[in-house]
């Protein structure tokens, strides 16, 4: 009767490398010892929101995803943005789901043709990693829901609020000036989608605070190169990542997209269909 090694070895046959997704210390070493004595054996990459085991390998989780088909996508993704993994490669993915330790595994193909940008957007951004999941949730929830049943279009700028306001003006005035309310609270949530139906630029601090809305970005559009078909917005996000250390997230009104930018680039494209 074949014994779970015989049953299991395709999961394991041929891989290029084992992601350990925040393992501990002793089973780093577990995996690497057995790398060492199968000479050619998969690289170990290790993943996680710090290098707690010294891996010689490591790619770096800005937040700790709860939903762990995310984590796993987020950690492939930086390892094809890092070069220690490469396109088409087999991977073995280990990480937790009921438990603190490592208790699950899985096979994924590595494919770069599914890039999205996401460890661009997070990794080296001036904001708070949480502040910016919790703007790219709110734009997603935007595009599939909309406003009333309608679909609506909306602009979040975020981090180095002070270049920002310095590079902008009032459309109207400001319901956030005298608030210390963040970003990520379900009530402000909801006010930000409403406020979403008027003109202007949401402006959110690093730390999510929101510190404006209804805010005209008056950056130059100079130099900046954006896909054709997108509009003003989308131009306003490019030039105002370019001119400040912030980034922006947008929504289009007409095709629903969600897309962001940073240093002056269009740096991910997503369906909120797709989340």
């Amino acid at each position: 009767m074949a014994g779970l090694d015989d049953v299991f070895a395709d999961l394991f046959s041929g891989a290029d490398a084992v992601m350990l997704f925040s393992p501990s210390g002793s089973y780093y070493e577990r995996v690497t010892s057995i790398g060492d004595d199968d000479e050619g054996g998969p690289d170990v990459v290790v993943v996680g929101t710090e290098n707690a085991v010294g891996a010689d390998v490591f790619v770096e989780l800005p937040l700790a995803f709860e939903n762990v088909s995310e984590r796993i996508k987020f950690g492939i993704e930086g390892g094809l943005d890092d070069g220690v993994i490469d396109d088409g490669d087999e991977l073995v993915c280990a990480t937790s789901v009921f438990s603190d330790g490592i208790d699950t595994v899985s096979r994924v193909r590595a494919d770069g043709d599914t890039h999205t940008g996401i460890y661009d957007l997070f990794v080296k951004s001036r904001a708070d990693p949480e502040v910016i999941k919790s703007v790219l949730e709110l734009a997603i929830e935007l595009g599939k829901k909309g406003q009333k049943g309608k679909p609506v279009g909306a602009l979040f700028v975020v981090g180095d609020a002070g270049k920002v306001m310095n590079k902008s003006r009032p459309l109207s005035y400001n319901p956030f000036e005298k608030s210390h309310v963040h970003v990520g609270d379900p009530i402000v949530n909801v006010m930000l989608k409403e406020f979403s139906r008027l003109d202007g630029a949401f402006v959110i601090s690093d730390s999510g605070k929101i510190v404006s809305a209804y805010r005209y970005l008056e950056p130059s559009a100079e130099g900046v190169d954006i896909p054709k078909g997108l509009g003003a917005r989308h131009m306003a996000a490019g030039a105002i990542t370019r001119d400040t250390n912030a980034i922006a997230i947008a929504l289009s009104e007409s095709d629903g997209m969600v897309r962001a930018f940073k240093g002056g680039e269009l740096i991910m494209e997503a369906d909120p269909e797709d989340y």
